[in-house]
């Protein structure tokens, strides 16, 4: 699979891994892994959300690289991992579960962060031995465990059935998403971005949901509609802390209120005023700061780090 486009001048341009490798998941998908920074610092996994890439964690990647070891991975469908014919939950756990175990050494911990699905990603792999085993801690960004569709803002109507029709017709439609335009910006920023959003944000934004195939876009868009992860939220029992955009309204704040109601170990929720859904982009320095504060907080340094 070619390189996807995306910008390649400013804070979102994704910077050049250190090195990259295939993991293998459950059923031989290959997934496309990269890996930032230097060996024996402390680890940080980034997975990524519906649409979008590695290239979505480009600000942060290029913050943490100079003192952690980033890890992050194209889902499948996504990036530069091919599509299977396997969307399911099981599968978005068994391919997480296959990047901890490539990347990371027996017994070795990680802050793992998850964006939408991702964070989706992350309760369906919270029971996982892979999981248990390497997470210290978790940051869950615009994310939800159930009733997405149900609850989201996108379409300007009466809570309901007709909305929930609608948004999960709109949501899943297989029309191709064509080229980055000023008409698809606007739409872009409309549904997944607050109203502040600036330029290259969107720029940003766009250029990574265009290039997503629109087979994989709607084949995931179902696994959504159907998800239902309370009782894997409830198995996510190491420290949890939870961002969340207050203008949202693909996965609006009520889901990150249900999150760490439900939640057995949850440290802290923030929820921006102005932001929308794409918080890694739209409040890079916050997610920044709130993944190094949970590697500080949960994994001991490398001795190097120590002296130094």
């Amino acid at each position: 699979m070619s390189r996807p486009t995306h910008v390649t001048s400013g804070p979102y341009a994704p910077p050049a891994p250190a090195r990259e490798l295939t993991a293998v998941s459950a059923d031989g998908s290959r997934l496309h892994v990269e890996v930032h920074g230097p060996e024996g610092a402390p680890a940080v996994v980034l997975v990524h959300g519906w649409t979008c890439s590695t290239a979505f964690w480009a600000a942060q990647i290029r913050d943490l690289a100079a003192g952690h070891r980033v890890i992050a991975y194209d889902q499948r469908g996504h990036g530069r991992t091919p599509a299977s014919p396997a969307c399911s939950v099981d599968a978005l756990a068994d391919d997480l579960e296959a990047v901890l175990t490539a990347t990371l050494a027996p017994g070795e911990r990680a802050v793992i962060a998850g964006h939408s699905m991702g964070g989706m990603t992350v309760m369906a792999t919270a029971g996982r031995p892979a999981f248990r085993e390497h997470a210290a801690a978790v940051l869950l960004c615009s994310t939800g465990s159930s009733r997405l569709v149900a609850e989201s803002t996108v379409l300007p109507l009466r809570p309901g059935r007709v909305r929930t029709w609608l948004t999960g017709r709109v949501l899943g439609s297989r029309a191709p998403l064509g080229p980055v335009t000023p008409l698809a910006r606007r739409i872009l920023k409309y549904a997944t971005m607050g109203p502040a959003s600036a330029p290259h944000m969107v720029e940003a934004c766009a250029r990574i949901v265009h290039a997503c195939p629109r087979t994989a876009r709607h084949a995931w868009s179902h696994v959504l509609d159907l998800l239902d992860l309370d009782q894997g939220l409830r198995e996510l029992t190491m420290p949890t802390e939870i961002v969340a955009g207050a203008v949202d309204r693909l996965t609006p704040p009520v889901h990150a209120r249900s999150l760490a109601a439900a939640l057995p170990n949850c440290t802290g929720v923030t929820e921006l005023p102005g932001i929308g859904h794409m918080t890694p982009v739209e409040a890079p320095d916050l997610i920044t700061s709130r993944i190094r504060a949970l590697v500080t907080a949960h994994i001991h340094a490398a001795p190097a780090e120590e002296s130094a």
